[in-house]
């Protein structure tokens, strides 16, 4: 099994890197947390007005750490460890249906030629990355 895993994963690279998709996992939780901490870093150093200086350079901290994350999906797909894989690979089958292939080659032809199976494939790659990576995507720079 795990070469045809390895045969959708490739397929889901390869339409990722035609739609130049780009994801990136949200960390607004870090970033709240920055600057919460940097407020009350600030209070307890300069009291009210070191609130006021501790939250404006901790949102602004929060906002720079966390902003411009976004990285290839073909690099975030072939970096997924095997339970993620997995997953993948179940939602992408389930879409493929009763497709045969002999190789990823041959899979991502069958694909990629047939406009109605590549829609699908794309949508149900998006609703993973979605749904089970929490990312946030962005197409073309």
């Amino acid at each position: 099994m795990a070469p045809r895993m390895d045969d959708v994963v490739h397929l889901c690279c390869e339409i990722s890197a035609q739609d130049q998709i780009k994801v990136a996992v949200k960390n607004s939780t870090k970033g709240g947390l920055v600057a919460g901490g940097l407020a009350v870093l600030g209070g307890l150093l300069g009291g009210p007005l070191g609130i006021a200086v501790g939250g404006a350079v901790g949102g602004l901290l929060g906002f720079w750490m966390t902003s411009g994350q976004f990285r290839p999906l073909p690099q975030i797909l072939k970096e997924l460890p095997p339970t993620e894989r997995k997953k993948l690979y179940n939602d992408i089958v389930a879409v493929l249906g009763n497709l045969d292939w002999t190789d990823a080659a041959q899979l991502v032809s069958l694909v990629m030629g047939n406009t109605t199976l590549h829609q699908q494939v794309t949508t149900a790659l998006l609703n993973y990355i979605k749904k089970e990576l929490r990312a946030e995507v962005c197409y073309k720079d």
